[in-house]
């Protein structure tokens, strides 16, 4: 009995302090709808984890339309970020808005002392990054990025044999990622119009696709930086994408390994994989599949996935166990801050290579 006062008094103490009970789901809020990855969120939401409780977007008639499709109250709208922030108190924060927004969300909730997820990249500027990181270190937030395909357990899989050894060093990693382009496979009007906005998304299928395997080789890599970075765009189809790239390779040099990034808005069908080409075996990856080719050659031959487990098949799941403290990420770890800021160099100086025609050497360390 004395344990159970204990237990209540304690909850009560953390309800009086505005933390929650560890079994509690974690009081999340949106900020803006655009990004239709938002269905992500609000199908989350059943598997009890995640609690919505508040979301920003000023599009009347766009939130209207996710209210009544997942049958929410109208009550949770509101069309200021801080009023928001202010009135519901969210412990985390998910912003489904274009990329440049992405910085103003973490001003909004960085001294409100609220964590952030924000949907892949991180920023297309490593100003923006650096500011991001500066406002989350500085308030004491954790602040994640979410692509898909942290979620797919033939990439940790292979990560773990390459650690063991299991192709041999790495020398080449091949990513492609991509579909046939947003607009012919019927994106919502509210995404495609900054999609292809180079000022709201800082480019075309270089940004939108490239940031996949900049994240996964520097995971891969353990964190290491590529030495330079060499890219080229094209625009394969202007009359549906006139201002931005709709296809891109970015090739990154370790010194040791190459990665080469094919991201593109032009594929036939849509596809996320990569292949590492090892010393010592090939293996392939994609969402539901690992192969492996051993240095004699052959078949490939296919290698078991195991499912993920609990909190870590789960974006929203994760992002709640990271705030909760149940899970720290390593720094390389495709969710977290530094990866990210990498990630944002990378796609940076794929830029300014793509306009110079010139490989970019990236620093050795951040300034």
């Amino acid at each position: 009995m004395i344990l159970i006062r204990l237990a209540l008094s304690l909850m009560v103490l953390l309800s009086a302090l505005g933390i929650a009970h560890p079994s509690e789901p974690m009081r999340i809020g949106i900020a803006r709808l655009t990004h239709t990855h938002v269905h992500w969120l609000f199908e989350s939401e059943k598997r009890g984890e995640v609690e919505i409780v508040g979301i920003y977007e000023p599009d009347e008639a766009l939130a209207a339309r996710y209210l009544a499709q997942y049958g929410k109250d109208h009550a949770l709208l509101f069309d200021d970020l801080g009023a928001m922030l202010d009135e519901v108190e969210p412990e985390g924060l998910a912003a489904f808005g274009s990329i440049v927004e992405h910085l103003g969300v973490v001003e909004a909730a960085a001294p409100r002392g609220i964590h952030v997820m924000v949907e892949k990249p991180l920023a297309f500027s490593v100003e923006d990054a650096e500011r991001m990181a500066e406002l989350a270190t500085g308030a004491g937030i954790h602040l994640l990025t979410n692509y898909e395909t942290t979620w797919y357990a033939s990439h940790h899989e292979a990560k773990a044999l390459l650690g063991e050894g299991k192709a041999g060093e790495v020398r080449r990693v091949e990513f492609r990622h991509g579909h046939k382009g947003p607009a012919l496979i019927g994106v919502d009007d509210e995404f495609l119009s900054w999609l292809t906005d180079p000022d709201q998304n800082g480019g075309g299928a270089l940004i939108d696709f490239g940031c996949y395997g900049a994240n996964l080789m520097t995971w891969l890599m353990d964190g290491r930086k590529p030495i330079s970075v060499t890219a080229q765009v094209a625009q394969l189809q202007p009359e549906l994408y006139p201002d931005v790239d709709d296809d891109a390779v970015i090739t990154l040099d370790y010194g040791d390994a190459v990665a080469v990034i094919q991201a593109s808005w032009n594929w036939t069908f849509s596809v996320k994989d990569m292949t590492v080409y090892g010393t010592e075996g090939v293996m392939f990856a994609d969402r539901d599949r690992l192969d492996l080719k051993d240095e004699e050659g052959g078949v490939f031959s296919p290698l078991p996935v195991t499912p993920r487990e609990a909190p870590h098949d789960d974006p929203f799941a994760l992002f709640r166990a990271v705030v909760r403290g149940e899970v720290t990420l390593d720094p390389t770890d495709p969710s977290a801050l530094e990866n990210n800021l990498t990630v944002v160099e990378i796609l940076d100086a794929a830029w300014l290579s793509a306009r110079n025609l010139d490989p970019v050497s990236l620093p050795n360390n951040r300034h």
